[in-house]
């Protein structure tokens, strides 16, 4: 819902346009550093070498997407996102997204 009101609000106050990006920005680094901070957990069977491939993945995916003004691919970011830390929060490794 929250998602739905900030497109509402960029076609309404146009001029409002750099603070609406701004909170999508808050949320999205957000989600970026907690996904980092959960490869580190101990309940992942992970060893040093892929924790550290792991979260070069999530960099580069990260840094492609900030790059992304289509608020629906942010949109679908921002799921993917949250889906995966979810899934890392359970001690389990997102394979394949789709």
């Amino acid at each position: 819902m929250r998602r739905i009101c900030v497109v509402i609000w960029q076609k309404v106050f146009y001029g409002l346009q750099l603070r609406i990006w701004l909170k999508i920005e808050e949320g999205f680094f957000l989600l970026y550093r907690q996904i980092l901070r959960s490869l580190n957990s101990s309940n992942l069977p992970l060893n040093l070498a892929a924790r550290l491939a792991k979260k070069a993945e999530v960099r580069a995916i990260f840094m492609l997407a900030s790059e992304d003004r289509s608020l629906h691919n942010i949109d679908d970011l921002i799921d993917v996102a949250e889906f995966s830390l979810s899934r890392l929060r359970k001690g389990e490794i997102p394979k394949y997204i789709q």
